[in-house]
């Protein structure tokens, strides 16, 4: 009689022998480790590995035995960076583990070329791709400029959240902005719930928390506010005043990615954006 291995059993085996060859392929000068004259091993040691991620060495060799651990995203995170992997080797570890992954650079499935093509052609209108963490995925020219240089911004930052409680230029373009923070935060609760245990909500939760008393202010309220559309005015540095109806399109389940966009609701703010996006460079 034939048996199948537990689904459980069968990754574990798998994530050992990923582990293994990835560790094998990687020589010590890429890593800044002397090579050695006794070294018979290809590539590192299971110790070098361990000292590089900061794990203990019992603990990564049971792992690459494939014995039946725990593993938390910020320790696959740790060996993903020790053994060099790129970004689709690093999801393959995540999924093998069966984590989430905490770094907010993951590409996202929803932001397809035909997307990406839709967001170009809605221009002059502002338009982006936002998940439900606030994380801008992908943007056109004239969003870029809308609240401030998004260009500008280091990819890990870009999040309507951290901006609008961190980032001057950002905080300076909101009209009524302790009202509109506290409604964000809101309905960043709100989609929160669904994503209380993920390391990249915790993540940013935490830093907001440490960077912005008013975010901790506002937080404290336990205030909750569903998605949805709203008129709202913009103060842009380069083109003045514009009214603009904020608006959502779901890309897939509603705790899912969306894309945004700011529709003007006069002329007067159509042509300001007309003239924001003959100043604004095509972003990265």
């Amino acid at each position: 009689m034939t048996t199948v291995a537990p689904e459980s059993d069968m990754r574990r085996h798998e994530l050992a022998e990923f582990l293994r060859s990835r560790r094998e392929r990687i020589t010590p000068e890429q890593v800044g480790l002397v090579r050695g004259r006794r070294r018979r091993t290809p590539g590192l040691r299971r110790e070098e590995v361990a000292q590089l991620a900061a794990v203990g060495v019992t603990w990564y060799t049971w792992l690459e035995q494939a014995r039946e651990i725990q593993v938390s995203p910020q320790v696959l995170d740790a060996l993903a960076r020790a053994l060099l992997l790129d970004r689709s080797e690093r999801a393959h570890l995540f999924a093998l583990a069966g984590g989430v992954d905490p770094a907010p650079l993951t590409p996202c499935p929803s932001v397809t070329p035909a997307l990406r093509a839709m967001l170009d052609q809605l221009d002059p209108i502002p338009a982006a791709v936002q998940n439900s963490r606030y994380d801008i995925l992908a943007y056109n020219r004239t969003y870029g400029r809308l609240l401030c240089d998004l260009d500008r911004v280091a990819p890990e930052d870009r999040n309507c959240m951290w901006l609008a409680f961190t980032d001057p230029d950002w905080r300076d373009a909101v009209v009524e902005l302790p009202e509109s923070n506290r409604l964000m935060a809101a309905k960043f609760r709100a989609s929160m719930a669904e994503h209380l245990a993920e390391p990249a909500w915790k993540a940013l939760l935490a830093r907001l928390e440490t960077a912005s008393p008013e975010f901790r202010e506002v937080w404290a309220r336990h205030e909750v506010v569903g998605q949805g559309g709203k008129s709202k005015y913009i103060r842009n540095r380069h083109v003045g005043l514009l009214h603009l109806e904020h608006t959502n399109l779901w890309l897939g389940p509603a705790a899912g990615p969306r894309l945004v966009t700011y529709v003007p609701l006069d002329e007067e703010t159509r042509g300001r954006l007309e003239r924001l996006r003959s100043l604004s460079p095509v972003p990265a």
